[in-house]
């Protein structure tokens, strides 16, 4: 799908555009072209006829920053991350910002509810988004925000878990499922931020973005700054969690060690009585005597009660 369009005298028209059509785009009042998973044909359509280098999906996907952005005298090209939730994970998808003249081309290859949410913006206030750079602004400023919402909404969750008393959770497995879970929602949701910070920190060093636009670009990053300190703080509460929890096994598996080893030194008297008692031999005085049998017995009463007693009386059980 490709979606046109154009600002003119303050009115916003859209039209979409469909790969045979692409020669009746006119760069004139155009601000936006937007393409949703367009053929290599299409795109090399719209290099032809806009004089653009659009790149590749490969080429979307390349993680040096050198591929994700880069500006000549024509234009800027940019390769960012926008986050996409999947119940209770989330995942990174690549969307290209091409920025030239005034206008800018996006190309991406999933659906995504902030270009829904950012049209409906444009329509509503087409004054204010008058060019490319504009447009793309608005875009990462609404992305920007739907990144702080999930990042809040993880963080809640996380704290929630915290809240919990360890000795609730039955389920080993399934407790370290969900912190490492939460770890990979949290690392995706860094990687994503920290993309954001390297774009717009080049973006303010470029001299093609609008001073007026800079502004909004510095209040971003601010902002992008503030939500990579909350995901750090949450990998040092969800380490904090798996340590916690960790640390209680470990202690209730001590209590299980040391009930054995109480049952250990209660029976080892006993046992070495009986043992002795119980050796063929041919002499063995107390055998002969007709209190033998009871005191035996006895011995071994009182070696398995006195422990138990100074177990108890130190607080040990």
């Amino acid at each position: 799908m490709i979606k046109v369009y154009y600002n003119a005298n303050g009115v916003i028209s859209s039209h979409l555009v469909s790969g045979d059509e692409i020669d009746l785009i006119e760069s004139k009042q155009l601000i936006w072209v937007d393409m949703l998973s367009p053929s290599m044909s299409a795109v090399n359509e719209l290099d032809k006829k806009l004089g653009l280098d659009l790149p590749t999906r490969q080429e979307t996907e390349e993680i040096e920053f050198s591929a994700r952005y880069w500006e000549d005298e024509f234009g800027i090209t940019i390769n960012t991350y926008f986050l996409v939730k999947h119940g209770a994970t989330a995942s990174n998808e690549s969307v290209s910002f091409t920025l030239k003249d005034n206008f800018v081309v996006t190309i991406r290859f999933i659906e995504l509810p902030v270009f829904g949410d950012f049209t409906r913006k444009l329509m509503l206030n087409p004054s204010h988004y008058t060019d490319g750079a504009r447009v793309m602004g608005g875009i990462l400023e609404m992305r920007i925000e739907d990144d702080a919402d999930t990042l809040e909404a993880v963080s809640r969750e996380i704290a929630g878990i915290a809240r919990l008393n360890p000795s609730n959770f039955d389920d080993t497995k399934k407790f370290l499922s969900m912190i490492s879970d939460f770890e990979a929602t949290n690392i995706t949701i860094r990687e994503n931020l920290t993309d954001k910070q390297r774009v717009l920190s080049s973006l303010l060093k470029s001299g093609k973005i609008p001073s007026a636009l800079k502004s909004d670009f510095s209040i971003m990053i601010k902002d992008v700054n503030s939500l990579v300190t909350t995901a750090n703080f949450n990998f040092e509460r969800l380490d904090y969690l798996q340590n916690l929890f960790l640390n209680f096994l470990s202690i209730e598996q001590n209590k299980v060690i040391k009930i054995f080893t109480v049952m250990s030194v209660i029976f080892l008297p006993p046992t070495l009585i009986a043992s002795i008692y119980g050796m063929n031999f041919r002499y063995l005085p107390e055998l002969a005597w007709g209190f033998g049998y009871p005191l035996a017995l006895g011995l071994m009463f009182v070696s398995a009660v006195l422990p138990l007693y100074m177990f108890k009386r130190k607080g040990w059980l």
